[in-house]
């Protein structure tokens, strides 16, 4: 089991001058304890024009930042954004291979598509067309990693000449690649193309040995065919945290964060009607948190409420948006059943809400102290294992590797003026 943070920065209302630069400083403070306390990632999401859900619209330049206060923490990128309005696959490539180089090689490398219309309309994309672009995107970022020179690509959506894309990253092929995925079907898709599955929805120990057996089950299989020129067999799940010798001061301390975490979600995916510059997220939540079980004691329906599946479900997310928040003994216990059903590593959401700096950072030191040991203790028997298990499956799925490199031997890039100006020109 490996354990990381995730930042989404998210900062409810209101608003002072210096909230975002507070923000940001608060974040890398907490990393770079992370890092010192022996956590695995630290990982920065991409989001645009989410107020209060998340301002973090430029993960790369939180992440370099990040490499310059840490020595072993993975700073993984979860997600970026891939269709090319949003950010050009060339800028990609080159942004994680600067990274990677100057990090010493921590940077893992995870992709999306995108999310709501909010954010890829901005950018004049449509939502049916964001996995399309999605995908070649991808695929021309490996290759632009891997390929001196990148031999060109003319797609849909993506039309770049022979370049060799500098710098190249120190890891080797490429860093290990990870797929956002919200439902057991994409956890399905990271594996047939040899991914690390990113699994952002909060789904209890039970659902997720379903997701994680069908993970494992697809890339030990045929269908296995990897995107990149290596396999990243993981599976990670979010839970929110908060750690507390004592519950009551635990959920007290970060119940109302997670709450706010899933109301804001719900807001820009399913419920909200937003005005850019003008709602006001938190105040919303505010009113609306106790009609919808948001409360420091939810009320359960009772017996005739709970048939309807409307009912039984905002219970379970409410239920579930408890795990990860309590005593180190609770918290370890959740940890083991997760464990147990073969999922690979947790990524805790700590910024979330109005959740206190200080809070956070207690609640790491407790973590690394009172719960942490066990699972390092046997995680590296438990991970040969894995490695030993998957051995011949991942050398056979490589094999289904198709290259997509042509000869470009005889291309060549003539200068068409000097630096100044036409030289035929005598003026």
């Amino acid at each position: 089991m490996r354990f990381g943070l995730t930042y989404h920065h998210q900062l409810p209302r209101p608003w002072a001058e210096d909230s975002e630069e507070r923000l940001f400083q608060e974040a890398l403070a907490q990393i770079e304890l992370a890092d010192r306390l022996g956590f695995d990632y630290a990982w920065g999401t991409e989001h645009h024009f989410f107020e209060e859900y998340s301002h973090s619209s430029a993960p790369e330049v939180f992440l370099a930042a990040a490499a310059a206060r840490t020595k072993n923490i993975r700073l993984a990128h979860g997600i970026i954004h891939m269709p090319p309005a949003v950010n050009h696959p060339v800028r990609i490539a080159e942004r994680l291979a600067m990274l990677d180089l100057i990090s010493g090689g921590r940077v893992d490398f995870g992709s999306g598509q995108g999310s709501s219309q909010l954010e890829v309309g901005a950018f004049g994309i449509e939502l049916a067309d964001k996995q399309e672009q999605w995908h070649e995107a991808l695929e021309v970022v490996i290759r632009m990693m891997t390929e001196t020179p990148f031999t060109g690509h003319k797609g849909k959506w993506v039309d770049v000449p022979v370049r060799n894309v500098i710098p190249k990253p120190k890891q080797k092929p490429h860093p290990p690649l990870w797929r956002a995925c919200t439902r057991r079907e994409s956890i399905q898709e990271a594996a047939r193309e040899g991914m690390g599955a990113l699994a952002f929805s909060f789904v209890n120990p039970e659902e997720a040995e379903e997701w994680v057996e069908a993970y494992y089950r697809t890339l030990e299989s045929d269908d296995c065919v990897p995107i990149g020129q290596a396999v990243n067999a993981n599976v990670a799940m979010v839970l929110p945290f908060m750690c507390h010798e004592d519950e009551e001061v635990a959920l007290d301390r970060g119940l109302e964060g997670a709450y706010f975490f899933s109301y804001a979600l719900m807001h820009y995916y399913i419920t909200g009607q937003h005005q850019p510059g003008v709602t006001d997220i938190w105040q919303s939540f505010q009113d609306a948190r106790e009609s919808m079980g948001f409360t420091r004691d939810a009320i359960v329906p009772d017996e005739k409420d709970l048939q309807s599946a409307e009912s039984q479900a905002m219970m379970d997310q409410v239920g579930q948006l408890r795990r990860g928040i309590g005593t180190p003994a609770q918290i370890a216990d959740i940890i083991r059943r997760y464990e147990a059903v073969g999922v690979d590593q947790i990524i805790f959401s700590v910024q979330i809400g109005k959740n206190k700096h200080e809070h956070i950072m207690e609640s790491l030191e407790l973590f690394a102290r009172e719960v942490m040991p066990e699972f390092v203790d046997r995680r590296e028997a438990r991970e040969a294992a894995k490695r030993d298990r998957l051995d011949v499956a991942v050398k056979a799925a490589l094999g289904r590797v198709k290259r997509r490199a042509r000869d470009v031997s005889d291309f060549v890039i003539a200068p068409e003026m000097s630096l100044y100006g036409d030289p035929d020109d005598d003026d």
